[in-house]
């Protein structure tokens, strides 16, 4: 993974130092709450429900042992003992104390982590494929590449103050595992016909209060020119993006107004001014850093498999878990694992301090020391031998990390909504624990398939509920606390946006409204659909249909019990 220079370990300092002063100017009333909040803003701290909530960047969800433990020790010094892994690749906290987040901060920067550019109007954690280096339909590692874009958009002057934030994800796989399509530039490496590298340039896409599948405004842009023409497109959404409406501020709103074609044409005439310019990259440059990521010290001969399969044949409970957390790996006689973050009466992605720890160790004896962190805010250990792969399954039922739901309906992906986030309109902590609930039974999850369901407190889509093939979202109504329900959404090389099925429903109904989604589904699939599948081919009416009799039936039903 990469390491700081002596030059990343002074600017990571300094702004440490930097903002330990700002802090002690603001408790001493030299700064006012207007003028520290774009300060703490920049470090990745804000003002939350109960505590200021700081944010943590892991840029391309790549993390070591050494780094998790100086989480771990956060958690369980400064915090409530626990850490929530993001949508983002990111780990937040939300009960340190202002005055001690200089401290914090000056623990980061000895193991190369910061909290910078993790929020603000200014170019965001870049973002990738949880499993690049490793995958086997992996074209070209996308690591160096997020390493590059990272270090050109750290403090990029131009960039500090735009007219909101803005993210990107870089993907080099040939299946999208870093939802592209859905960031305000989104980036696919692939090879073109003469076998050279190439990317396709996606820009205006993002969820929130206007969810839109970005644009392809360049294809086949050589490598050597990603830089320019990212800070081509920036440059046209800083001069043009809306600064007089904050909901309206966000890229896509631009591309949508212009148009795809229109928005294309000003930013190839602003990159005129770019290409070939002091930006351009070299292939001495893009070597420089991809030696940073370089495969670890992989056995030759790993073996393992042969006593992999035996274990598998006599132990169901063991083969379950192989088939739904353990992935495929380029490197024979290896496989990537998923740690689950999910189990039942938990809050999804949430880790605390103990199991941090525990997982560092596991790393270090089962992947190298390093592990990744994914957008559904589960852990992967990327490099376990096959043969090792009984111990460490055996570990992880231990600790709790083993729940065989990965993809499955309680795999849920959940922002920490209500209970933590001012921005929130409703709970999803509690609404995402009962349906884990609800569909605590293995062997049903198994039948149903691959269902991925996503909740969101508010429109912000912090848990990304517009890709989900069932999408939740908390809405306000009337000072109570409801919940919008999509399907059809997706993630990935088809990524689409959900449709709303109809009015929104009361926190206790809405598990009882997903039974009835997942009964429609059963109804009416065939032996080889998934969820998703059924919904592209029926189309909602059917899930309205029965939903919402069902809803107005049961309502009547307490309507009447209570007369």
């Amino acid at each position: 993974m990469y390491r700081y220079n002596d030059y990343d370990r002074a600017i990571v300092k300094a702004r440490a130092a930097q903002f330990r002063d700002q802090t002690r100017r603001f408790f001493a009333g030299e700064l006012s709450e207007d003028e520290f909040r774009p300060l703490r803003l920049q470090n990745g701290l804000y003002i939350q429900r109960h505590a200021p909530m700081f944010r943590i960047a892991i840029p391309y969800g790549l993390l070591s042992s050494q780094q998790l433990r100086t989480l771990a020790h956060i958690a369980r010094t400064y915090d409530r003992d626990y850490g929530h892994f993001s949508t983002r690749q990111n780990i937040q906290f939300n009960w340190i104390p202002l005055e001690q987040v200089p401290d914090v901060l000056d623990l980061l920067a000895d193991v190369e982590m910061h909290g910078i550019q993790t929020s603000g109007n200014c170019i965001r954690n870049i973002t990738s494929d949880p499993y690049a280096g490793i995958a086997p339909d992996e074209i070209v590692d996308p690591r160096p590449w997020c390493e590059i874009l990272r270090q050109w958009s750290t403090f990029h002057p131009e960039f500090a103050y735009l007219p909101r934030k803005f993210k990107i994800a870089i993907n080099g796989a040939e299946h999208d595992r870093a939802v592209v399509r859905c960031h305000d530039i989104g980036l696919e490496i692939y090879r073109n016909a003469g076998g050279e590298l190439v990317l396709r340039v996606f820009a205006g896409g993002g969820m929130g209060r206007t969810p839109i599948i970005g644009s392809v405004i360049r294809d086949g842009l050589p490598w050597q020119h990603m830089l320019t023409y990212c800070e081509a497109i920036l440059r046209v959404y800083n001069r043009y993006g809306r600064r007089d409406n904050s909901y309206k501020a966000r890229i896509k709103i631009l591309v949508k107004a212009l148009g795809a074609e229109e928005f294309a044409r000003q930013v190839d005439a602003e990159w005129a001014y770019l290409k070939d310019g002091p930006s351009t990259l070299t292939q001495a440059e893009l070597e420089r850093v991809a030696a940073h990521f370089t495969a670890p010290a992989y056995a030759a001969d790993a073996g393992g498999e042969a006593e992999l399969t035996a274990r598998a044949a006599d132990d169901r409970a063991f083969s379950r878990w192989l088939a739904r957390n353990v992935r495929e790996h380029r490197q024979p006689g290896y496989r990537a694992v998923v740690l689950s973050l999910k189990p039942t009466g938990k809050p999804p992605g949430d880790a605390d301090s103990a199991t941090m720890y525990a997982v560092a160790d596991l790393a270090d004896r089962y992947s190298f020391g390093e592990l990744r962190v994914t957008h559904e805010q589960n852990l992967v250990l990327a490099d376990v031998r096959a043969g090792d792969l009984h111990a460490l399954w055996g570990e992880l039922r231990k600790l709790g990390l083993a729940t065989p739901n990965i993809g499955l309906l309680t795999d849920i992906v959940c922002c920490p909504g209500g209970d933590f986030c001012s921005l929130a309109n409703a709970k999803s902590i509690p609404i995402a624990q009962a349906i884990q609930e609800r569909f605590d039974d293995l062997d049903y999850l198994y039948d149903l398939g691959e269902i991925e369901l996503n909740i969101s407190g508010c429109m912000n889509s912090c848990g990304h509920h517009h890709v989900g093939h069932i999408g939740v979202l908390g809405v306000d109504k009337s000072g109570a606390e409801w919940y919008q329900i999509s399907i059809g959404g997706a993630q990935g090389n088809d990524a689409a946006l959900g449709d709303v099925i109809g009015p929104s429903f009361a926190a206790d109904q809405v598990p009882d409204v997903v039974t009835h989604l997942i009964e429609t589904y059963v109804a009416h699939r065939t032996p080889e659909e998934r969820f998703l599948d059924v919904v592209r081919r029926l189309g909602i009416e059917p899930f309205k249909t029965r939903v919402y009799a069902n809803v107005a039936s049961a309502k009547r039903a307490k309507e009447v019990e209570h007369v």
